[in-house]
């Protein structure tokens, strides 16, 4: 009789546990995939896909790293040059979040967030245990939001980067930004054009 599977199967590395869960808990702290999770923009399964996300990127740094999260000083120079950096990371978020939430996030928050999932690659226990207590601390507050659509004057905008990012977090759902219209100004589309309806005063 071949042995059960199950049985065969070696318990995952205690340090990937660890990485997941301050992955878990990063994820669930930002604010602009808060609010879409809350929204509901990635359908009525937008939780999961936030833990979907959570574990492509461990499978990531997994599958990169060596399928070790060690912090030890004898981890292998090898496995630290393959472990995804910080731009991957913001690359994988950015499109998950197109595709799945149907959402761009121009706040610069996803490059903060993959620059936290990066340090917490091989993080103790400490480190990750605060990022669960702020996640847990986060629950169940809302989030300061301020909806936009693109600015017309975005090229004028560029040597102010910097600037703003204490502030609430600027985001819109795709699909909702040609809905988006003030009641007493124009509807505007996606793409910036005006558009004129029949009937409207």
């Amino acid at each position: 009789m071949p042995p059960d599977a199950a049985s065969t199967a070696s318990p995952p590395d205690p340090a990937l546990v660890l990485f997941a869960r301050g992955v878990i808990a990063r994820l669930e702290l930002w604010p602009a995939l808060r609010v879409a999770v809350e929204q509901g923009w990635g359908g009525p399964s937008s939780r999961e896909k936030r833990r979907w996300l959570a574990s492509e990127i461990v499978d990531a740094f997994d599958d990169e790293g060596g399928g070790r999260a060690s912090a030890s000083a004898s981890a292998s120079a090898s496995a630290a040059a393959s472990t995804p950096d910080a731009e991957y990371v913001a690359l994988m978020l950015v499109q998950v979040l197109e595709d799945e939430f149907d959402a761009s996030f121009e706040d610069g928050s996803v490059e903060a967030v993959a620059a936290d999932i990066v340090a917490l690659w091989g993080a103790g226990e400490d480190v990750v245990s605060e990022w669960e207590r702020k996640a847990e601390g986060a629950r169940g507050n809302k989030v300061d939001v301020r909806e936009g659509v693109g600015d017309e004057d975005e090229d004028e905008d560029d040597d102010d980067d910097d600037e703003g990012d204490d502030g609430p977090s600027q985001l819109m759902p795709a699909a909702s930004r040609a809905q988006r219209s003030d009641k007493h100004g124009p509807i505007t589309d996606e793409d910036g054009f005006t558009l004129v309806g029949k009937g409207r005063p």
